[in-house]
Order: C-alpha cells, then structure tokens, then sequence
C-alpha cells in the first residue's frame, strides 16, 4: 500500500517508517523544516531490498502539517495515511487538533479516505478500575491537562468527519523493543494496560490499515 505518515521524525513516527517499509509498503515521510528521519535511508533502502520492496522509501517530503495547501499534493495517489503527530509535553498544546484540521482538509481535497491517528488512552475511562479512574487519571489530567484538553478536541473533530477514521489511544509509551503482542478494546479502556512501546504501537497501526472493523472506531490499545 502507499502510505503517508506524519510525524515521521518522531519516535513512533520513525516506527512507522522503519516498519513499513520492512512490510512492503511504499512509505511517503513527512518531517518538518530543521528535523529529518532518524532512520538513515540507507538502512531503510537495505530493509526495503530483504523485503523485496524496488526503490525502498517512497520519499521524504518537508513539509508544514498544519498548512493543508502544503501536504495536499503529497497525499495524492495515496491509500492511507497516519498520523503519528505528538502533543507538546507541557504548557498550551495544539498540535494534535491544529494537524488533524489540516490533515482533514488535505485529506478531502486529494480523496484520500482512511485515516489512523494516534490520541492518548488517558482521557478515556470507561471500563476502568476505581484505582485508575478516581486516583490515577484525575492526577494525570491535572498534570497534563493541556495536552489531554488538545487530545479530545482532536478526537471530537477527527470522529465528526465522513472519512474512514481510527483513533488508536496508547497509554503511556515506552522505548523497549516491540513485545509482539497487543491488546485493545473499541469499547472502553485496558485493564491493567499502563504502559506500550512505541514500536508496538507503530505495529498495531499498520497492522490496522486495511482492518473494516476499525473504521469509524476508536480503540485503546495497550501491552
């Protein structure tokens, strides 16, 4: 498949890239102006050859995700894209409501249709245990009250669109190696699922691409 991915010079980003490429994928990575790939196209071209993929990485493309004009082009032609698009750790976010806008638009001026987006399992709590969900998360929404405030907004724009959408709700992300497994739930959150890699995330998405039973959903996911 063609796939776009922004926040490629990201840590789940860079999954994706390295990832998919390894699956077979023709993989388009957008990075902003002053950040690259922290992958080396080389090692990305050696993936691509053991995967029998010609040509390896599809292209880096420099590009502003929150202007829509810039990144329409990029997704033409295209099958899916992912945004792998993070929140600022502290202070005043938008980055993931200001992306998903743009994306959105881009999206419908190029028919593109499936879009995957990654959101945080924090500002979920249905299904959770009186521990996590009186104790744990009113905590973390105190202390990251800006980034889980940018998070539902972009939630509630990407779940009012006619796109074929899925919102992936990681909790909180680690640097290990993929584990190879996962669990998930469209219905509420994780018991007991506190922590993921982001190797495994990046897994998890590619893996939902071409999955009907996601799209229009929103699931968290967990190790």
């Amino acid at each position: 498949m063609k796939l776009v991915v922004f926040g490629a010079s990201g840590r789940i980003g860079t999954e994706l890239v390295r990832q998919g490429v390894a699956a077979g994928h023709a993989v388009t990575a957008v990075v902003r102006e002053g950040s690259s790939l922290q992958v080396a196209l080389p090692e990305l071209r050696l993936v691509a050859a053991r995967a029998g993929v010609a040509g390896g990485l599809a292209e880096v493309v420099t590009a502003d995700a929150m202007d829509p004009q810039a990144i329409a082009p990029v997704l033409e032609g295209q099958d899916a894209v992912l945004s792998a698009l993070g929140p600022r750790p502290s202070g005043a976010s938008d980055v993931l409501t200001g992306g998903a806008q743009s994306i959105l638009r881009a999206m419908g001026e190029s028919g593109v249709r499936r879009f995957l987006v990654v959101s945080v399992a924090g500002i979920h709590s249905t299904g959770d245990g009186p521990v996590t969900k009186y104790v744990v998360k009113p905590i973390l929404q105190r202390i990251l009250r800006e980034s889980f405030a940018d998070a539902r907004r972009m939630e509630e724009l990407v779940g009012a669109s006619s796109l074929d959408w899925t919102i992936a709700c990681p909790p909180r992300l680690t640097n290990g190696a993929a584990k190879g497994t996962f669990r998930s739930n469209t219905e509420g959150t994780v018991r007991g699922g506190f922590s993921m890699t982001r190797a495994d995330v990046a897994a998890y998405l590619l893996g939902a691409v071409d999955d009907a039973e996601l799209i229009r959903k929103t699931v968290v996911i967990s190790n």
